[in-house]
């Protein structure tokens, strides 16, 4: 198998494994340690409940995001449409999976693009960090935005998922240099990602020096790439070096409280087992700007727009209701009523 149709099967791998496999990490989000304080009395009108914010220029209904998940294939096509749609129609912000494929093969780029579909979505191109030591620059990462007419760029990191691939790739010396000079000449802000084994705080730092706009923190308690990437090994060998990192990673919560210290003034994005609207708005009591879910919305869109869309409407209400719960007017308010059990 050549490198570039082992890159499309991947992708399908993917989607498949995540559908029908249990690759949760070993490790919890840590939200779990944390609720709000309820208030019996909260003297508000829950229809009152303003969960609208700004983000880079664009409005959004509610702090939700759709996480990246999938492209380069038609089932991905497919899902990416519906996810898209959903968002639209429910005024939230949205990330595709990583574009190299598309970027390798321009006849898959119409997997990626959504436009069409949500002409009025903040919505985020994505590519793989590491790529920046193999052939990749600031021209791959103009192609990616371009492609899908997006409003910021994903730089993911997974140095875990390359290092348990065969033949991953390992290279990550040096990116953060490479990080800069792309945000230095890109026309739109870069995000950092990590893809469910969380942000410490000395990399946050790092990021920021490096002048990313905003950090998506992807903590460990969701999905494991290294248990998906154990799914699809092709030898003894590297399923069980797959196997060894189930329980690897910074947890969710941990992962937005040491980003929040070390950069105070970044938007944060807190994915990585987010599994509600009540796990949102933890995080947002935690520190975070938006609370993505993948796992949820990939199973919704897998059935229909419209099953997407009632996902992304009971979400607004879960966070709406906390509000409402812990007497909470605004979004910004959640953090005086959380307390750690």
């Amino acid at each position: 198998m050549t490198k570039d149709t082992e890159l499309v099967t991947r992708k399908a791998d993917h989607i498949k494994i995540n559908l029908e496999q249990d690759v949760r990490s070993a490790l919890t989000t840590g939200l779990e340690k944390y609720t709000f304080i309820h208030q019996a009395l909260p003297e508000l009108d829950l229809n009152r409940l303003d969960t609208s914010l700004n983000l880079f220029g664009k409005p959004l209904a509610s702090p939700t995001l759709i996480s990246s998940m999938t492209g380069g294939t038609a089932e991905a096509q497919t899902i990416n449409l519906r996810l898209a749609e959903a968002a639209q129609e429910c005024g939230v912000a949205m990330g595709v999976g990583s574009q190299r494929a598309a970027i390798e093969h321009p006849e898959q780029a119409s997997t990626f693009q959504v436009r069409r579909a949500a002409p009025d979505i903040l919505l985020f191109a994505n590519i793989g960090a590491v790529q920046f030591n193999y052939g990749y620059g600031i021209d791959q990462c103009r192609k990616a935005v371009e492609m899908i007419q997006a409003d910021a760029l994903y730089l993911h990191l997974n140095p875990v998922q390359e290092a348990v691939q065969k033949g991953g790739d390992v290279n990550f010396a040096g990116i953060a240099k490479k990080i800069e000079e792309i945000c230095k000449k890109l026309e739109v802000p870069v995000i950092a990602k990590e893809v469910g084994w969380g942000i410490s705080e000395k990399t946050a730092t790092l990021l920021s020096n490096c002048g990313v706009q905003a950090i998506d923190v992807a903590g460990a308690g969701g999905t494991s790439w290294s248990q998906v990437e154990m799914h699809r090994a092709p030898d003894e060998f590297t399923r069980q070096l797959a196997a060894t990192f189930i329980g690897w990673g910074i947890p969710t919560a941990e992962s937005i409280i040491s980003v929040k210290r070390a950069v105070p003034g970044m938007p944060i994005f807190a994915s990585g087992g987010i599994k509600d609207g009540l796990d949102i708005a933890k995080c947002i009591a935690l520190g975070a700007t938006l609370g993505g879910m993948a796992g949820n919305f990939l199973k919704a869109a897998a059935i229909s727009t419209e099953k997407t869309i009632e996902m992304i409407k009971l979400t607004k209400r879960q966070i709406e209701v906390t509000m409402f719960a812990c007497g909470a007017g605004a979004l910004k308010d959640l953090s005086q009523n959380l307390t750690k059990s």
